[in-house]
C-alpha cells in the first residue's frame, strides 16, 4: 500500500494514496519534515530507504528522498546531543552539525535487508562522529591514541621524577620509570607537541623587518586534495581484484566511465532497478570490507 502524508502540526497523518495528496518519485510529500512525530518517522524512514536504493543519484527525487530522511530523522542528532549538554553556544553547535554527518553516514550505509531499525542503527554512527570531534579538536594535529596515552603517562612519569630527583628527568630516567624504550619516550615527546599550536597568522620576519608583514602561512603550500583519497585507495584496491567479472564491469562503468544506471542498464541490457540493486549490493559488500579492513 502506497502511503502519503498530511503534515498536522508535529505529528504525520498516514493516508491512503488516491485521496489527492501530492507525492515526489512515488514518495509522499512531507511539508515540514523536523515536524514528523517519532512514530511515523520510523514507517516513513523504511519507506524512503527503500524508495531511495531505486531512485538514480542525481535527480530531483533522489534528493527529496535524501534531504527528506536527513531532516525527518533529526531529532536523533538532537537526542545523541543531550549527553554533551553544558557546552557553549557555538561547541553544541558544532556537535549538532558532526552529529549530522553521522546520521547522512547511517543514511548511505542502512540496508533494509538486515531486519535492523534505522534508529538502533543510525545512533553509533551520530555518537561516534560527535566523540571523533573532541578527540580530535583536542588536539591540533592528528596524532595515534596510543602516542596521545603515552602523552600523559610521560607527563605523570615527568612529574613524580622530577619530585624525586629535584630536577628533570632525562630521557633514559623516563624510559626505566615506564619500562619503554628511548625511542619511545623521544616519539612520545614530539607527539606531545601536536597538542598545542601557535596561530599561522604569527609574523615570521627577521629582527631587520626585512620580511614585515609576512606570516608563517605565507610560507607553506596548499593541500592537495588527492591525498586524503590515498588511503581510500590502497584498502580499496585488493577489494576490486576480489570482484566477479560482472561487478567489476558495473564499477567501470558507473565511477570509470561514469555512467547513469539508465545509460548501464541500456547497454547490458538491465531494466535501471535491476542496475541500482546490483550497485547496491556491490558497494555493500565494498563498503564492509573497507570497515573490516579499518
Amino acid at each position: 500500500m502506497t502511503v502519503s502524508t498530511h503534515g498536522t502540526g508535529t505529528s504525520t497523518r498516514l493516508t491512503r494514496a488516491g485521496e489527492g495528496v501530492p507525492t515526489v518519485g512515488g514518495l509522499p510529500f512531507i511539508e515540514d519534515p523536523g515536524k514528523t512525530a517519532p512514530k511515523d518517522a520510523r514507517q516513513l524512514t523504511r519507506l524512503f530507504v527503500e524508495r531511495l536504493q531505486e531512485l538514480e543519484e542525481g535527480t530531483p527525487e533522489y534528493s527529496y528522498a535524501r534531504s527528506t530522511l536527513i531532516e525527518m530523522n533529526m531529532s536523533l542528532v538532537q537526542f545523541c546531543a543531550r549527553r554533551f549538554r553544558g557546552r557553549g553556544p557555538q561547541e553544541m553547535e558544532d556537535i549538532l552539525q558532526v552529529g549530522t554527518i553521522g546520521l547522512i553516514k547511517a543514511i548511505d550505509r542502512f540496508d533494509l535487508s538486515r531486519e535492523t531499525e534505522f534508529t538502533t542503527f543510525a545512533v553509533p554512527y551520530i555518537v561516534g562522529e560527535m566523540k571523533r570531534f573532541f578527540r580530535d579538536t583536542s588536539w591540533a594535529v592528528h596524532v595515534p591514541r596510543r602516542l596521545q596515552e603515552l602523552r600523559v603517562e610521560l607527563a605523570k612519569a615527568r612529574d613524580h621524577l622530577t619530585t624525586v630527583l629535584d630536577a628533570p628527568p632525562t630521557v633514559a630516567e623516563l624510559a626505566a620509570c615506564l619500562e619503554i624504550t628511548e625511542d619511545e619516550v623521544v616519539e612520545g615527546m614530539v607527539a606531545a607537541n601536536g597538542y598545542t599550536a601557535g596561530s599561522i597568522d604569527l609574523p615570521v620576519g627577521g629582527d631587520d623587518g626585512s620580511e614585515a608583514g609576512r606570516t608563517y602561512a605565507d610560507t607553506v603550500g596548499g593541500i592537495d586534495p588527492a591525498l586524503e583519497l590515498f588511503e581510500d585507495f590502497h584498502v580499496l584496491a585488493p577489494l576490486l581484484g576480489k570482484l566477479d567479472e560482472r561487478e567489476r564491469l558495473l564499477m567501470q562503468l558507473r565511477f570509470g566511465q561514469e555512467l547513469t544506471q539508465a545509460e548501464i542498464g541500456a547497454k547490458l541490457g538491465y531494466s535501471q532497478m535491476h542496475v541500482s540493486r546490483l550497485l547496491s549490493r556491490t558497494l555493500a559488500k565494498l563498503r564492509t570490507g573497507m570497515l573490516a579492513e579499518s
